[in-house]
C-alpha cells in the first residue's frame, strides 16, 4: 500500500512536468517553420520585388500549427502561427519581414513576455 502511494505521488508530479516538456517540443515546430518561410519570402522577393503572392505552406506533417501570411504588401509581410491541436491550443506566433518575433497569445498558465521574442517556456523565458 505505501509503494502505491509514493508512485502516486511520484506520477502526480512528474507527470505536469513531462506534460509541459511535450508541448515545449511541439512549439518548436513553429518556431522552425516560420523561420524556413521568412526565407523562402525572402528568396520569392529577390526574383519579384514584391512579397504580394508569395506563400508558405507548413512542411510538418502532421502540423500542430496553421500558419499565414498577412498584412502582405510590397516591401512587408507579417507571418502567424496559430495552435490548431489541443497540444498547442492558445499559442500564437508572430515574424516580420524585418525578423521581429512576437507572442501574441499564451494559454492560461503561461506568462507572456512583453520582448520581441517568441515565448517558450510557461516562465515567460524567450527564444
Amino acid at each position: 500500500m505505501i509503494t502505491v502511494a509514493v508512485v502516486a505521488i511520484l506520477a502526480r508530479i512528474a507527470l505536469p512536468s513531462y506534460l509541459n516538456y511535450v508541448k515545449r517540443g511541439k512549439l518548436t515546430e513553429a518556431f522552425n517553420q516560420m523561420s524556413a518561410c521568412s526565407q523562402s519570402l525572402g528568396q520569392y522577393y529577390q526574383d519579384n520585388r514584391t512579397y504580394v503572392g508569395g506563400t508558405c505552406t507548413a512542411s510538418a506533417s502532421p502540423s500542430n500549427f496553421t500558419y499565414a501570411m498577412t498584412s502582405a504588401t510590397a516591401t512587408s509581410y507579417t507571418l502567424t502561427a496559430t495552435g490548431s491541436t489541443s497540444a498547442v491550443s492558445g499559442f500564437t506566433y508572430t515574424l516580420t519581414d524585418a525578423g521581429t518575433r512576437g507572442t501574441t497569445s499564451v494559454p492560461s498558465g503561461w506568462a507572456a513576455n512583453a520582448g520581441n521574442c517568441w515565448v517558450n517556456s510557461a516562465s515567460g523565458a524567450c527564444q
